[in-house]
């Protein structure tokens, strides 16, 4: 089996993953502009090299509360269908190799389990990997 490429990130405390396939590139925050009637984890669009792209805190997205915005704070663009958008992260990590067979399902009733594909397990790090495409299609409030 083929080892999983990812790009660690992390909310709060604790590290989060994502497909490096799905980044494009991550960036510095910047002047975010705030789009009227937008849910409340839509914060706005940016112009990045000529595309005006959505933004999505993930803090938000996730139900994680509020951060405050630092020096350490990124947005990472990703791709989800023909879309670019960004998505605010309190820190970029690295990018690790992740054995698939070091990948533990999750299933949970008490949270929306369909946002993630599971918990990796890397060097004494967990590292919860997010699935991109079920994250951007559930709405949330």
């Amino acid at each position: 089996m083929e080892m999983l490429k990812i790009v660690a990130f992390k909310l709060g405390d604790e590290e989060y993953g994502l497909d490096i396939d799905q980044v494009q590139s991550i960036e510095r925050i910047e002047h975010i502009t705030r789009v009227p009637n937008a849910p409340s984890y839509v914060k706005g669009v940016i112009n990045l090299r000529g595309k005006v792209n959505p933004i999505i805190d993930l803090r938000s997205k996730l139900n994680l509360g509020v951060a405050q915005y630092t020096e350490n704070t990124r947005v990472i663009i990703v791709k989800y269908e023909d879309i670019e958008l960004g998505l605010i992260v309190d820190q970029t990590s690295d990018v690790i190799d992740i054995d698939p067979k070091a990948i533990e399902i999750i299933s949970s009733d008490n949270f929306n389990a369909d946002y993630f594909r599971g918990i990796a397990k890397v060097d004494g790090r967990l590292v919860i990997l997010i699935k991109l495409a079920e994250l951007m299609q559930t709405p949330t409030n």
